[in-house]
């Protein structure tokens, strides 16, 4: 497993002071503001303050004293320990664990493997199939199961053959 996990990208400066507006990639916005320090661009920073907004937060970082150094920073990607990040309800996961596993059909037929993820309100999910790609969300009753542990996302195969894109 990953020891690092991306949890935001910096959007812009917000005001004069060094505050970032963020867009939180972790379920809640609370969830990235109990982080103590962050990492940017290999560098690393304490956290003074960080408000929720939604699905942004407001941060207020060590050594980004104006707008001008927090400009700096628009766009980057605000990477944390996993060891930092509150601990997961059960049967929960990070989307990037999911990434290499197996995809396989509820009677054991295997599609392909997960090489991408993008999170949205309904997560689009990318496996590889040889040299084709199948795109499909993960929408009510496309994904029966994860099982991390043992790399593996099992599909009802009518469900997926219904929302599944094929390269």
């Amino acid at each position: 497993m990953e020891k690092t996990l991306t949890v935001a990208t910096v959007l812009k400066p917000q005001g004069i002071r060094g505050e970032i507006k963020v867009k939180t990639l972790t379920d809640s916005a609370e969830d990235f503001c109990a982080l103590e320090k962050v990492f940017i661009d290999g560098v690393e920073y304490k956290v003074f303050s960080a408000r929720p907004a939604g699905d942004c937060a407001y941060v207020m970082l060590r050594g980004v004293a104006d707008r001008n150094a927090a400009e700096l920073l628009r766009a980057k990607d605000v990477i944390a320990l996993r060891e930092d990040l509150p601990k997961l309800p059960d049967d929960t996961f990070y989307l990037v664990d999911v990434l290499g596993c197996k995809v396989v059909t509820e009677k054991g037929k295997t599609l392909g493997e997960v090489i991408e993820i993008t999170p949205a309100k309904t997560d689009i999910f990318v496996i590889s199939c040889g040299e084709k790609k199948i795109t499909f969300p993960a929408a009510d009753g496309v994904i029966d199961s994860i099982d991390v542990e043992n790399k593996v996302v099992c599909v009802n195969k009518k469900r997926f053959d219904e929302v599944a894109l094929y390269d």
